[in-house]
């Protein structure tokens, strides 16, 4: 019986601790998974002007169109996170490194969309911890990524043993 308490005092001790971490990931989690039904979050894809690939307009092209809208965000290449391809839409997204900002770009006609701000860039951060330095993400995350690994296990652990427990009594009262 004392191994048992021990767990729970265990188990209490480790789910007041990462309780918040656990709080703010399971929230921030929430919110990625529905990131693309809300506008607020992530802009949706716009659609571009369908055609062959050979109608594709190339890199340098699509990088000059963001340019000339003269944001600071997009001043040079350096400026720019990521560039994805959406080959359905016939559209480049573009996510600046600053204030996560993105642009589209119609991969034929390099028709550029409105800039719309990317919360679930934020929302990532806060979410695997990098928001909150680089200790946070290198070392607070996956110690509390294993202590939920622990109170889940735990918990099971302490929800079963009673059931084991009265199932052996009840078998040895049968004999």
């Amino acid at each position: 019986m004392r191994a048992f308490r021990l767990l729970w005092s265990m188990h209490r001790w480790v789910g007041v601790s990462i309780g918040v971490a656990m709080l703010v990931t399971a929230t921030t989690g929430f919110l990625l998974l529905k990131k693309k039904d809300w506008e607020w979050m992530q802009p949706p894809v716009t659609v571009g002007q369908p055609g062959p690939i050979a109608t594709l307009k190339p890199l340098q092209d699509v990088y000059a169109a963001v340019f000339a809208l003269g944001l600071p965000e997009f001043r040079v290449e350096a400026d720019i996170a990521r560039l994805d391809f959406r080959p359905l839409q016939g559209v480049h997204k573009l996510v600046s490194r600053h204030h996560q900002l993105e642009v589209q770009v119609c991969a034929t006609t390099l028709r550029v969309s409105e800039p719309r701000r990317r919360m679930s860039d934020w929302i990532e951060q806060i979410h695997d911890g990098s928001w909150f330095g680089e200790i946070a993400h290198v070392a607070i995350a996956p110690i509390a990524a294993a202590g939920l690994l622990f109170l889940s296990l735990s918990g099971y652990f302490m929800w079963l043993w009673p059931k084991l427990r009265a199932r052996q009594r009840l078998v040895q009262g049968d004999r």
